[in-house]
């Protein structure tokens, strides 16, 4: 029976956070942690298609989490690797679930492999339209930011745009999430009050939902939690 919620975001947008803590709590190594957050990431895509959300973005590797330790970094890129891997191997499974993928953040830096592979899983994935999943990886709010705006003033440099004509729309249109809509909704599992360089300028108006949970633990119930909640607040969005 599918689940009915009064009011369901159109985009949730998920840090992922938790993951080290919890292989810490367990006496294991911080990569046993990431390695059950990933699957937790594949149960709650595959959820928020289920229940109707059109847009979700998941926070997986930031611009900063390249000063972790070798170590960690390296498993990290193993598991995007593994995942992407199995993305190609269940190509049909993902067509007909009818995901949209897309990988937000700078390719620089990235393994030379796993940004071929994101390139081919984003391809393949063009043309579907049921849920749109957002995986940003090396990436930073202020970055994103950065990269609009220089889009901008090599313009105003090139004499094709004047700095009076700018607008808050050319910005958001030279976003890694250029043609989607800003998050409705933003959750942070892990107890951390703080969005840690995540869309910054998407989420000028998100309702943001901190819950104790750490990723590894997260279920669609938690999920569900942070959705009502997310219906019984009044969205005013600078009114009364």
């Amino acid at each position: 029976m599918e689940k009915k919620f009064e009011n369901l975001p159109e985009h949730i947008a998920i840090i992922m956070d938790g993951n080290g803590r919890w292989a810490k709590q367990r006496g294991l190594k911080r990569t046993e942690g990431h390695k059950v957050g990933a699957e937790v990431f594949r149960n709650i895509c595959q959820y928020c298609s289920d229940i109707g959300i059109k847009y979700v973005t998941f926070y997986a590797f930031s611009t900063e989490n390249w000063k972790r330790s070798k170590m960690e970094v390296t498993a990290i890129m193993n598991l995007l690797r593994k995942y992407l891997d199995e993305m190609q191997e269940r190509y049909l499974e993902n067509e007909e679930a009818g995901y949209h993928i897309r990988f937000i953040g700078s390719r620089e830096g990235m393994p030379k492999d796993i940004v071929k592979l994101m390139d081919s899983v984003e391809e393949k994935s063009d043309d579907k339209k049921k849920t749109y999943i957002n995986i940003a990886v090396n990436y930073g709010g202020r970055d994103e930011i950065v990269h609009s705006v220089k889009a901008l003033a090599k313009k105003v440099k090139e004499g094709t745009l004047n700095p009076d004509d700018i607008t808050e729309d050319m910005i958001s249109d030279g976003l890694y999430t250029a043609g989607q809509p800003d998050p409705d909704l933003i959750i942070r599992p892990s107890g951390e009050y703080r969005l840690s360089n995540y869309l910054l300028w998407q989420s000028a108006y998100s309702e943001i939902y901190i819950d104790d949970v750490l990723w590894p633990d997260y279920t669609p119930a938690d999920l569900d939690r942070a959705i009502e909640e997310y219906g019984r607040r009044n969205r005013r969005f600078g009114g009364v």
